[in-house]
Parts: C-alpha cells; sequence; structure tokens
C-alpha cells in the first residue's frame, strides 16, 4: 500500500470510492429518494472545493488496484461542546479490499498527526450507532462516546455518535 496526498487528478476516484462504499454500507437504511439528495451534494465541484480549502486534507491509499481507501481532516465542524484546540476526522472510507489490510490503521494515524502538527488538543468524529466495526475500531484507538448527533442523509436523521480522543 502507498500514502499520499490527495491531488485534484484524484477526485473522481475518491468519488468514486466514497459513494461505492457509502451505498454499500448504509444504502439500504434510505429511502431512495433520501439517498439521492444527499450524494447530490458531492458534486465536482464540492470535492473541488474542499481540496483547495487550506485547511483541509486528504490522505490516500493507493494499492495495485488503484485508489484503495482516503481519510479526509479538517477543522472541527461537528456540534462538539469543547473548549480544547479541536480538529476533525471528517471521513474515512476503505474499499471492501482493503479492508483487513492495516489501511485504516494507517490512515487514522495519519489523521492523527495532522491534528497534533495543527496543535489540536483533541480529535472528534462522529460514526453511525450501528456501524459495530468503525465504533470498536475507533475504541481501540483510544476515542470515547461523547453524546448523539443527527447526520442528515436527505430528509432521515441518522443517529450517529460523537467520538472524541485526546492528543
Amino acid at each position: 500500500m502507498i500514502y499520499r496526498d490527495a491531488t485534484a487528478a484524484d477526485l473522481p476516484a475518491i468519488d468514486a470510492l466514497f459513494r461505492a462504499s457509502f451505498v454499500a454500507t448504509f444504502g439500504h437504511l434510505y429511502r431512495p429518494e433520501d439517498l439521492a439528495a444527499f450524494l447530490a451534494g458531492f458534486t465536482p465541484e464540492a470535492w473541488a472545493g474542499e481540496l483547495a480549502t487550506p485547511d483541509l486534507r486528504f490522505q490516500l491509499a493507493e494499492d495495485e488496484q488503484g485508489l484503495a481507501g482516503f481519510a479526509k481532516t479538517s477543522a472541527l465542524t461537528l456540534p462538539a461542546e469543547t473548549q480544547a484546540r479541536t480538529h476533525e476526522l471528517r471521513q474515512l472510507y476503505l474499499d471492501e479490499r482493503a479492508k483487513g489490510s492495516g489501511a485504516a490503521q494507517t490512515l487514522l494515524d495519519w489523521a492523527l498527526d495532522e491534528g497534533r502538527a495543527r496543535g489540536a488538543e483533541e480529535m472528534w468524529l462522529s460514526v453511525y450507532v450501528d456501524n459495530h466495526r468503525a465504533r470498536r475500531f475507533y475504541e481501540k484507538n483510544g476515542f470515547e462516546d461523547r453524546g448523539t448527533y443527527a447526520f442528515m442523509v436527505g430528509e432521515h436523521a441518522d443517529e450517529d455518535r460523537l467520538m472524541r480522543r485526546k492528543l
């Protein structure tokens, strides 16, 4: 596996992996119109705008087949109640073939290092309440449940858990 920063040329692959992973993992939870409305927000222009945002960073995991996963970090956007200097893991997605490869751990370690490099005292994220594999992974890495968060998919409100790790 090779890890590197994303470039504009990577955005179509990031979008494709995000969509495939999100739909495979969560698509069955939503009415088709809610899923379509949510995915409609992920346009080429939106991805490009994120990549151009100085505070927002992408790290990619690639294997011989191409993009295997990515992580995205930024300043805190979640409604976390904290007075600490914070950073957020906004997304961490893997292609099915990369699960169990160690890529998730490497991408999370990169995200934690990004937070430290920016002077953060805490890293925050949200995870779907019934995504037990992801919750176990984050808990194993020192994240603690800090309460509920309504993650909107179209007009559907998912119950996510806010999680925090001190850096």
